[in-house]
């Protein structure tokens, strides 16, 4: 004979399961701020001459699209994104962050 689990334990073990992953993915968000915060990627409005002299030249560069034209280089680690010839973000590559997450423990 099979026992009937009361609904409010089962909803309660959902919701506990549910805030866990909300709080590993809050982790997983504080640790890339930090890492973005902590790495030296170029700064926003610094010029293509300025980047490739500071990082060296990229493994690729991609031909502008759009309009304004966005254009994006490829580092090791991380991307930098060009409107016409300013950079207007640096982003971090995934396989970067979960690399050094790994090596610091």
């Amino acid at each position: 004979m099979m026992r009937r689990i009361p609904g409010k334990l089962v909803l309660g073990a959902a919701l506990i399961g549910m805030t866990g992953i909300a709080m590993a993915g809050d982790v997983l968000l504080i640790e890339k701020v930090e890492e973005r915060m902590m790495r030296d990627l170029p700064q926003n409005g610094l010029t293509k001459a300025r980047v490739e002299e500071r990082y060296g030249a990229p493994e690729e560069k991609h031909a502008a699209v759009g309009e304004p034209p966005i254009t994006r280089w490829v580092y090791d680690d991380f991307n930098v994104f060009f409107e016409y010839n300013l950079v207007i973000e640096s982003v971090l590559h995934h396989d970067a962050i979960v690399r050094e997450a790994e090596a610091r423990r």
